[in-house]
């Protein structure tokens, strides 16, 4: 999940327009953090109990101070172990990682790069199982400099050491197992599983077979090369792996403003050469635009992957949209109906949602295979009276018309930027992950930051110019009802000092000195309802990254704890739970960022001088063998 650099920018004077703090009080005073708010339904007290009974316990934990060095740190009374890191064998015949010695070859054969998203999957006949399941990861993207010996430029890469950095992109599949206490990888497990950006794949929903997915790689544009710049993702209610391709634009060489798609391209951040940073289409022609003019529009979608099956082919979802995907989340609405939140990764883009058309069927595999490919997309416009209204992106409908150059649904989700600018959606500060609360049904939006948002051009969802610290935003369905036309909001935390006036941050009157943070990445709830949130950016201000976790109702509501602190220049993603809530993994993503391989600034996980800085997956456990969350 990279991050905007927010420290070559200056901070202007500190903005204290008499809008901001009428719309910052208004906003918070409907749901004070000592009360929290009632549950809509007759389910409201019950939930409301059964947050209460866990809240305490659960943050009770010795909080960490704010801090930046080598290595990683958890509260007193956890511990950690790597699972996973950067060439770690996933199968018998693979090699053991030798930093000096990598070929792609290897590379295909072993955990890749820069791991991001990761899941917990139970195994077959063991649902409820927490000792042992597969994980599945994303490797969003490569670092060059910290890959290869001599510190190269990207666009000083051999064609080996290309091929060596395409291999260490997609996913990972593998199995893993608890024993006596030490998390451990099966890699003779016919689960395993690596897919990589030359792994075949194929369209589905209202762009499938269109002219403008039409490349050499699929003259009927129904096939796709391989997925790239994987972010987060989620677990689908069936069974599969959802995962988000966000910066894709910066893969594709050649001159963009030549091809047909030049008004696309640009709207999507796609110029070509000048803005590449991979040196991808100097050999494979695939990733030249002047070659492929359609290439880049197979990327930019949520790809749909089956962990449990190693032969089964991936399916790029095209009624979800294209655009930066940081993640999505699925919830299955009271009426069955499927729903999936969006956000789109990039300062002043949309969030937004998908209402499958059919119903979710419990054990029907075949069935719910299909949802994702037929329904509603729309994007949120936020109101000042603490409205949240769902614009439909539909064909004929509204602005997607003819008139505005959609010829079809499939034009309306390849420039979904385009119909969510004509719908008069609110431009948002970096919407990354979105998540709905498993207790109360509740969606909160992690929005990590914007330093391009001039003073006084704040709106009520994103009250602050020069957005440094970023914010989460909290979405009620009504009556629970994630389908409806209009819901209420809510800004639970605005990130940042407490104590520091321009920073304006709010957060629960208790807050420690160092239970407060900056950009906000990516999270989780666990089984209490309590937000584990990871942030990405801290760093860049002198303070490591981490996680911090926080009460979302009652009198804990929005008082975060720091609980986990990442290496330098490491950010932490992805925080998930085995059923058992006493084993949290997550990933530490890009240690040493900044530095290089010859002279890095951190050798964590392994301090050894013979290997640079591995990316990881993390496994934090109590001491005494108790859950997480209380």
């Amino acid at each position: 999940m990279s991050s905007l650099d927010v420290d070559d920018l200056p901070v202007p004077r500190e903005h204290r327009s008499t809008l901001f703090r009428e719309i910052l009080e208004r906003r918070i005073a409907r749901r004070t953090f000592l009360k929290g708010s009632a549950l809509a339904g007759a389910q409201s007290t019950l939930l409301g109990q059964a947050l209460a009974s866990g809240m305490a316990s659960s943050l009770s934990f010795k909080e960490l101070p704010h801090g930046l060095d080598d290595t990683l740190h958890v509260p007193e009374g956890y511990t950690w172990q790597v699972v996973l890191a950067w060439g770690d064998p996933l199968f018998g015949d693979a090699p053991a990682f030798d930093p000096y010695r990598q070929t792609p070859e290897a590379q295909a054969r072993q955990f890749g790069y820069n791991n991001d998203f990761l899941a917990w999957l139970p195994l077959p006949g063991a649902p409820h199982s927490s000792e042992s399941g597969l994980l599945a990861v994303n490797h969003e993207y490569a670092s060059s400099a910290m890959m290869h010996p001599g510190t190269p430029d990207p666009f000083g890469l051999s064609r080996e050491q290309v091929d060596i950095e395409i291999q260490a992109h997609g996913l990972s599949v593998i199995e893993v197992f608890r024993q006596a206490g030490v998390w451990k990888t099966n890699i003779a497990s016919g689960y395993n599983r690596r897919i990589t950006p030359l792994t075949g794949m194929r369209f589905s929903g209202p762009a499938r077979g269109h002219r403008r997915l039409r490349t050499a790689f699929s003259p009927e544009g129904v096939e796709s090369m391989g997925t790239f710049g994987n972010c987060a993702g989620q677990v689908t209610p069936w069974g599969t792996v959802l995962t988000a391709e966000e910066n894709v634009q910066f893969y594709f060489m050649g001159e963009a403003r030549l091809t047909d798609e030049i008004r696309s391209y640009k709207r999507f951040g796609m110029h070509g050469s000048d803005v590449a940073l991979s040196a991808w289409g100097m050999f494979h022609e695939h990733w030249n635009l002047d070659l492929h003019p359609q290439a880049g529009m197979h990327a930019g979608w949520i790809v749909e992957i089956d962990p449990y099956d190693p032969h089964s082919v991936p399916v790029k979802r095209t009624a979800l949209g294209r655009c930066k995907h940081e993640g999505c989340d699925v919830v299955i609405n009271p009426d069955g109906r499927v729903v999936v939140y969006m956000g789109d990764d990039q300062a002043f883009e949309y969030i937004y949602r998908f209402v499958s058309k059919h119903r979710y069927r419990p054990g029907d595999s075949e069935h719910n295979r299909t949802l994702l490919d037929e329904g509603e997309l729309s994007v949120a416009e936020f109101t000042e009276g603490g409205a949240l209204i769902w614009h439909p992106l539909v064909w004929g409908q509204g602005a997607c018309t003819r008139a505005n150059g959609f010829s079809s649904q499939a034009d309306v989700v390849i420039d979904l930027r385009k119909a969510a600018d004509l719908a008069g959606a609110t431009p948002m500060d970096r919407p990354e992950e979105i998540k709905v609360n498993p207790i109360t049904g509740h969606v909160f939006a992690i929005l990590t930051n914007n330093v391009m948002r001039e003073p006084l051009s704040d709106d009520p969802a994103n009250p602050r110019g020069f957005n440094r610290h970023g914010h989460i935003l909290e979405f009620i369905a009504p009556v629970g009802d994630h389908t409806a036309p209009e819901f209420t909001w809510e800004i639970f935390i605005l990130a940042g000092d407490p104590k520091s006036p321009m920073d304006q941050a709010r957060y629960h009157p208790d807050i420690s000195e160092q239970g407060w943070f900056s950009c906000p990445d990516n999270g989780t709830f666990d089984r209490s309802g309590h937000l584990w949130i990871a942030t990405d950016g801290f760093g860049k201000q002198g303070v490591a990254d981490g996680i911090w976790v926080s009460g979302t109702q009652g009198s804990h509501r929005a008082r975060s704890r720091h609980f986990l602190r990442a290496p330098r220049g490491a950010e932490i993603c992805s925080p998930c739970f085995t059923p058992d809530q006493k084993t949290m993994f997550c990933s530490v993503q890009h240690p040493g960022e900044g530095s290089s391989f010859d002279t890095p600034s951190t050798r964590w996980p392994d301090f050894d001088v013979t290997k640079p800085p591995r990316p990881a997956v993390l496994a934090v456990v109590h001491k005494m063998d108790r859950a997480l969350d209380g």
